[in-house]
């Protein structure tokens, strides 16, 4: 695969198609790691406390 900013001219602007690509590129990394933020971290963390396990570690690092 050829790499396309190889063909732009230093003088020369971006085409419109391949600003758009690199955007949605750039979009599609943020929505994945925005999703693996919440299914990693934050959905387990979640599930922890409704079923009260984070009390008992609160209440451990008082105690210390």
């Amino acid at each position: 695969m050829d790499n396309p900013f190889k063909k732009i001219l230093h003088n020369e602007e971006l085409p419109e198609v391949l600003k758009e690509k690199v955007l949605n590129d750039v979009a599609m990394i943020k929505l994945s790691i925005d999703m693996a933020d919440l299914f990693v971290v934050k959905y387990p963390s979640t599930i922890i406390d409704l079923l009260g396990a984070g009390d008992t570690q609160k209440k451990d690092k008082n105690d210390k």
